[in-house]
């Protein structure tokens, strides 16, 4: 049975009043995530409140860690427990602000769920599609959520078209580390610098 939700373009990603207490199915826990997003959206208040609102639905539904983590790539592997501790706190912010900026921007779009596809017990594919309309086309969205801990599920990518965020991500930040002689410190200061305008 096809389900129709409410969500935000560009992330389109991550967020409800959810509450993780119990073992959630992936697609329910998207539809969680997408109705939360939308309620945040449609609230008459400012556009700063909208921003920290999906800051918090965000820390609660993504794998910041984990995204950013891999996106880091194989860099990862070079750098002490300072680094790594620094690496986090920077990409966390860089996460937060670049998602819901973009979001904030975007009221109601539909989405409508279809089916789910269990890769193994630690990754679910959960497919849906941006309801096109007379000014945007239909997109194919799939969300990557992990699974290892069933009562807290995880948004680890979401896939857009065939195009994956979180490896657009990654080999966007190998071009910084490549062009600076794979200076972990020029990858700082480039997110520290981003999260402070």
């Amino acid at each position: 049975m096809k389900k129709i939700f409410i969500l935000n373009l560009f992330f389109i990603t991550f967020l409800t009043n959810f509450n993780p207490a119990y073992s959630i199915s992936p697609d329910v826990f998207i539809q969680s995530t997408v109705n939360r997003a939308s309620q945040v959206l449609s609230e008459n208040i400012s556009k700063q409140e909208k921003i920290d609102k999906l800051k918090i639905i965000a820390k609660e539904t993504v794998d910041i860690t984990g995204v950013g983590f891999y996106s880091l790539g194989s860099a990862r592997k070079n750098l002490n427990e300072e680094q790594k501790n620094t690496y986090s706190i920077l990409f966390e912010n860089y996460f937060l602000k670049s998602f819901s900026n973009r979001l904030a921007e975007y009221t109601n779009p539909e989405i409508e769920v279809k089916n789910k596809q269990m890769l193994n017990e630690n990754y679910t594919i959960v497919n849906s599609t941006l309801i096109a309309t007379k000014d945007r086309p239909e997109v194919k969205i799939d969300w990557r959520v992990y699974t290892k801990n069933p009562d807290n599920p995880l948004i680890r990518d979401l896939i857009i078209e065939g195009l994956s965020l979180a490896r657009t991500q990654k080999e966007e930040f190998s071009s910084i580390l490549n062009s600076n002689d794979n200076n972990i410190e020029a990858l700082f200061k480039i997110l520290e610098e981003f999260s402070k305008n």
